[in-house]
C-alpha cells in the first residue's frame, strides 16, 4: 500500500485530467478538489472511472485552501500536491518514497519536474528568499537541498504540513508554494530535490487560457507577490514589486499579445491595490 496520497485541485481541468489520472498507479489514493468548475460533471465521471475521491467546493476558494481541504481527507504519511496538467512518469512515486526515507530530517520535496520538451527544472530562488540562499547551478546530477519548492508537484510529510497549518488561506493564488516552503524549512526541516523521481508538467494548461483568465491570474499574482513578501519581511516589498511590474510592462511582447497585455496590466493593478495591505501573521490552528 502506497504511503502517498495524491491531491489535485481542479478548475475547469477536465481536458488535462485524463492523462494525469492515467499516470497514477492502481491502489494509490487520489483526492480531487474541484473549485466550482463549469465542467464538474465531467470531473465527476473521471473521478469515478479512476477510483478517485472528488470533493466539491460550492465556490472557488483558491488553490491553497482547496489543497488544505484535500489534505484533511488524507491519512497517509506523505501528501503529493500534483497539478492536473502534470503526469507521473513510471517509478516516480517509488522514487519519491525512497527519497523521503533517505532524508528523514527533510520536511518536503520536489521530484525532477520536466517541461513539455523534457527540460528539467527546480527552484533556485524566490522573490522572498535572500539572494545569498539562491542556488548557483541550473542543473543537478543527483539529489540536492533546495531553498524553495515548486508547487506543481510538491511532496510533503503530513505531520509537517499539519504542524505549520498547511497553505495560508489568505493567499488565493500564486506564491503559496513559496510561503509554505519557507515555513516548512523554518519549523520542520530542509527541502530536497529527488532526482530519480520524474514528473512532467505542461505549465499553464491546468485551466483554460484567454485574455480574461490571464488578467485574473495577473491580478492574483500581483496581490500575492506583495502579501507574501511583506509577510516574510522582505525589505521594500511593495516598491520592488511595483518596479518589477513596471519593467514587465515595457516588454515588446505586451504590445503584440492581448493575453500578455491583460496579464501584465492586471499584475500592476494587483501590486498597486496591495500597497496598504499588511498581513497579520498566519498561525496554524491548534488541534
Amino acid at each position: 500500500m502506497s504511503q502517498i496520497t495524491i491531491i489535485s485541485v481542479c478548475f475547469n481541468s477536465s481536458g488535462v485530467l485524463p492523462e494525469m489520472l492515467s499516470s497514477i498507479p492502481d491502489g494509490v489514493r487520489t483526492i480531487l478538489v474541484d473549485n466550482a468548475s463549469d465542467d464538474v460533471n465531467a470531473v465527476q465521471q473521471l473521478a469515478q472511472a479512476h477510483g478517485a475521491v472528488l470533493l466539491k467546493n460550492a465556490k472557488n476558494t483558491g488553490f491553497g485552501t482547496a489543497c488544505n481541504l484535500g489534505a484533511e481527507h488524507a491519512q497517509t504519511d506523505l501528501l503529493l500536491f500534483l497539478n492536473p496538467d502534470s503526469r507521473l512518469l513510471p517509478g516516480a512515486l517509488e522514487a519519491m518514497q525512497a527519497g523521503a526515507d533517505r532524508y528523514p530530517s527533510a520536511s518536503a520535496f520536489n521530484p525532477r519536474i520536466l517541461s513539455k520538451s523534457g527540460k528539467p527544472s527546480f527552484r533556485r530562488s524566490s522573490v522572498i528568499t535572500p539572494r545569498s540562499e539562491s542556488l548557483r547551478s541550473k542543473t543537478a546530477e543527483g539529489d540536492l537541498e533546495l531553498p524553495v519548492l515548486l508547487g506543481a508537484a510538491l511532496l510533503v510529510r503530513r505531520s509537517a504540513f499539519e504542524a505549520v497549518g498547511g497553505f495560508d488561506p489568505e493567499i488565493f493564488l500564486y506564491h503559496e508554494d513559496d510561503d509554505l516552503s519557507l515555513r516548512l524549512k523554518a519549523d520542520c526541516g530542509p527541502l530536497y530535490y529527488i532526482h530519480d523521481a520524474q514528473v512532467t508538467h505542461v505549465q499553464g494548461t491546468s485551466s483554460p487560457s484567454s485574455a480574461a483568465v490571464a488578467g485574473l491570474k495577473g491580478l492574483f499574482m500581483g496581490q500575492s507577490r506583495v502579501y507574501v513578501a511583506r509577510k516574510h519581511k522582505v525589505p521594500f516589498a511593495f516598491s520592488r514589486a511595483l518596479a518589477s511590474a513596471l519593467l514587465q510592462m515595457l516588454s515588446p511582447v505586451v504590445l503584440f499579445s492581448a493575453r500578455k497585455r491583460s496579464k501584465q496590466c492586471s499584475f500592476l493593478r494587483g501590486v498597486w491595490q496591495s500597497r496598504d495591505v499588511h498581513p497579520v501573521p498566519f498561525k496554524p490552528t491548534e488541534t
